[in-house]
């Protein structure tokens, strides 16, 4: 008999709002949370804007944790908090063996990594670092396994407990993941998400150096521009986002509300380009195709297309080509929106964030917009759901995410109710 994965709980930390419910407001409104950089002195950079998150760590976390925490971490288990009592699940000493963690992050530590840099090397004058001018917990940054583990720790899972790191797949890969392990057997609940806070001098350099990013710095607000034929790149942002994802049967026999389910997930690489694509999209329409497989559908029966939507000229170009090879003429039916065009791209979170907006579009019954989508670009001529969002249908819902490696990734989520 196929186990069936259900996700039972929703909690997210993005720009805007901290919140399902501030998040939910912010993306059906249509407004967006992008601005300058505040976080550091971004003068000098070529892009110096960004959807940065208002977070308030000691409202949420003991000191000991934020001592402990780079700023990603206290998003994650921030965001698993919410979504536990949302899902009003308490794992106890016979669960915990069979409660997993999945969690993604493309950057990892790399705001406090490049803080401790600054302060041991006296701002980079001197090659010598100090060790005694750095934290003990220095080492905690050094990679992103942290945080999968922290989420363990405050969940109380002692089943698998991995970080995914995919670039900026890295949400719908541990999500996808998460789906795997219900479905094989190994987990009854997995707690699955992914965070990043790569709003630093170096993420900013990286990007800067690519020219990936726009440089509408005197109008940040509408700077991430998806679909758009003046778009020119896209909004570094921030955040998190955890899924409480259960076996069917194990949320029904303790009453959990089955919000939807995840029904199908694939992933493709491109072996073509560290950060290029190809106009065809084929390998993110060969992801689109396996998961729509998997979930049981037909091409016909998505009802939204969560896109990737950089705001980049390439990949909105490849991912409408893409859409159109997977799901055929049935593309010009299907609703299409990027919530980056709200609150930005934040790298390796961006995929769960994406898929937290498809469970709450899902719940209301509503497409949020692609925001600030002025000036249509003949080679993007979907239907992509322009600055106010849109009552509809939404029986199935395809999330797709776009990474520099050449990732392509797709995850399918159904109503409950229709499986």
């Amino acid at each position: 008999m196929t186990r069936r994965a259900v996700v039972t709980g929703v909690g997210v930390i993005a720009p805007g709002g901290v919140g399902t419910k501030a998040f939910w407001d912010l993306l059906s409104a249509g407004r967006t949370a992008t601005r300058g950089i505040t976080l550091f002195d971004p003068a000098g950079f070529r892009s110096r804007i960004a959807a940065e998150c208002d977070f308030e760590a000691e409202s949420m976390l003991a000191p000991e944790q934020i001592a402990r925490m780079d700023r990603y971490v206290q998003f994650g288990v921030a965001a698993a908090r919410e979504a536990l009592v949302d899902a009003g699940l308490a794992v106890n000493e016979e669960q915990s063996w069979r409660t997993a963690v999945s969690m993604g992050s493309a950057v990892g530590g790399t705001t406090q990594l490049e803080a401790e840099y600054v302060v041991a090397s006296g701002r980079g004058a001197s090659w010598t670092i100090d060790h005694r001018k750095v934290s003990r917990d220095l080492f905690r940054v050094f990679s992103p396994a942290p945080l999968a583990g922290e989420v363990a720790e405050v969940v109380g899972a002692r089943g698998p407990v991995h970080t995914v790191s995919t670039g900026c797949t890295s949400g719908l890969d541990a999500i996808g993941y998460g789906l795997r392990l219900i479905e094989e057997g190994t987990s009854d609940v997995v707690i699955a998400g992914a965070a990043d806070s790569p709003i630093s001098p170096i993420t900013v350099a990286c990007f800067d150096a690519i020219r990936a990013t726009s440089t509408r710095n005197d109008d940040p607000a509408r700077a991430a521009r998806p679909f758009d034929r003046t778009r020119d790149g896209f909004v570094l942002g921030e955040g998190a986002a955890v899924l409480v994802i259960e076996e069917a049967g194990h949320a029904a026999r303790r009453g959990a509300r089955a919000r939807c389910q995840v029904s199908g997930f694939a992933t493709r690489g491109n072996a073509y380009h560290m950060t290029g694509l190809t106009r065809e999209g084929l390998e993110m329409a060969e992801a689109i195709s396996q998961a729509i497989d998997q979930a049981r559908i037909d091409p016909s029966d998505v009802d939204y297309v969560n896109a990737h939507g950089s705001g980049t000229q390439q990949n909105d170009r490849h991912e409408t080509a893409a859409v159109k090879r997977a799901l055929g003429a049935h593309a010009y039916e299907t609703l299409v929106s990027s919530i980056k065009s709200m609150v930005g791209h934040s790298l390796g979170a961006i995929g769960s964030i994406e898929l937290a907006a498809c469970v709450l579009a899902m719940d209301h019954q509503t497409v949020p917009p692609t925001a600030n989508l002025e000036v249509p670009d003949p080679d993007c001529d979907l239907d992509y759901v322009p600055i106010q969002a849109r009552a509809a249908r939404l029986r199935h819902v395809l999330s797709v995410g776009s990474g520099f490696g050449g990732f392509q990734s797709a995850v399918v989520l159904t109503t409950a109710r229709d499986r």
